[in-house]
């Protein structure tokens, strides 16, 4: 008897079974479709992540200020100085230095109110955060020298201010202080749960003249000119801080400089095994498939012990009646998993439109899956079908 032979009567005892097919398949349904949903939502969460993270910018380092952990506990927060910014933007030529200050303030245009974040930035801001504008234009070396009142647009405050007119030239108000609109930034997105597009900027002098009332930085972007490079500016700028903030050796530092691509991958880590630990509970669902393949398998032996009987008293072989069991089971198994990878598929793609993640689709997964799921059938077919095929003709023949 042929293989193709073997195969249709297989598909013909799946078909004389329905119900009991589809029933004993559904553990490799479910296990091969949670296993392709689970790798497709990770993989898009984290490329969702990274894609986030890369929004700051490319070769970005963050220097910020932290409490440092002294004998007699924690110490307060020690703001950098315009005069940190200068050292590391004179120290370290190969880097581009944009510092920032900012504070939560009320933005205001006629009869609209917005919370925002208002920060000082000069046009290093700009280039570090690889920000371009939608519309008007970036600061000028007189405006930032004299500390003038202009201000450019975050994408989100400029169009709940001022919905569908155009804020150029218009008056902005900013507390207590007005400003003149010369800019919009094109829209950037969300990081870490945070509008990026939230926010007013204003020429960095301005901003501690007439906000902060000092000149403190709460933080620096510091973009290194090739990704090859910011390991050695990070190393370089921590020296400098050791130096400038009296940092002895040994001592705990009261700042930290935040590598991105750092950050990065210790996400992709993180959301990688978070993916293969869930997708490892998910594969349990095939070994309860399999289990189950084999449960029916040998019930199928009882019920057609006497068919068994009759083919092997005819000249049928034991190989032959191996075969034709093992070929049902890995047929269900099969059925199975290509059922779980439409529906999986199905589900993922259904599951990130919901979510608002990318759809990645990963080819091998889903071949991975689909080779476990006939493999299963190899594995949990195989007792039943070498039970088949070892019966005695003489006893099967006189079985009822």
């Amino acid at each position: 008897m042929s293989l193709f032979t073997t195969f249709i009567l297989a598909i013909r005892e799946v078909r004389r079974h329905l119900l009991r097919s589809v029933l004993t398949t559904l553990g490799i349904v479910i296990g091969v479709g949670a296993v392709i949903l689970m790798v497709t939502l990770g993989r898009g969460a984290q490329e969702k992540v990274t894609a986030s993270i890369s929004g700051l910018g490319r070769n970005l380092l963050i220097l910020i200020p932290e409490r440092a952990a002294r004998s007699g506990g924690p110490a307060p927060t020690t703001p950098f100085k315009a005069e940190d910014i200068q050292a590391i933007a004179r120290e370290i030529p190969s880097a581009t230095v944009a510092p920032q200050a900012q504070r939560p303030l009320l933005a205001i245009y006629g009869n609209e109110s917005r919370p925002t974040i208002v920060a000082g930035v000069d046009n290093n801001f700009f280039e570090a955060r690889e920000w371009k504008l939608s519309a008007g234009r970036t600061f000028s070396d007189a405006e930032l020298r004299a500390g003038k009142l202009v201000c450019v647009l975050g994408a989100t405050t400029r169009k709940e201010l001022f919905r569908y007119q155009n804020p150029l030239g218009a008056t902005l108000r900013i507390g207590k202080l007005s400003c003149e609109v010369i800019g919009v930034l094109e829209a950037k997105g969300a990081t870490f749960g945070n509008d990026q597009d939230e926010l007013v900027l204003l020429p960095l002098g301005a901003f501690h003249r007439r906000i902060a009332g000092n000149r403190e930085i709460s933080f620096t972007f510091i973009a290194a000119k090739t990704s090859d490079a910011t390991s050695k500016v990070q190393r370089d700028v921590t020296s400098l801080m050791h130096e400038r903030r009296h940092i002895a050796p040994g001592e705990p530092d009261d700042f930290a400089v935040r590598d991105m691509k750092e950050i990065t991958k210790t996400v992709g880590q993180v959301t990688g095994m978070l993916t293969a630990f869930l997708s490892s509970i998910a594969a349990v669902s095939l070994i309860v498939g399999g289990i189950g393949i084999m449960n029916i398998m040998l019930v199928s032996v009882k019920e057609r012990t006497r068919e068994i009987g009759i083919r092997m008293s005819i000249g049928a072989m034991e190989r032959e009646v191996l075969r034709q069991f093992l070929v049902e089971a890995v047929t269900l198994s099969v059925l199975g998993g290509s059922i779980g990878v439409a529906g999986g598929l199905a589900c993922s793609a259904i599951a990130c439109y919901f979510l608002d993640l990318p759809f990645m689709l990963d080819l091998s997964t889903v071949l991975l899956a689909f080779f476990f799921s006939g493999t299963v059938g190899v594995v949990f077919g195989y007792f039943p079908a070498r039970q088949a095929a070892r019966l005695d003709p003489i006893e099967a023949l006189r079985y009822e």
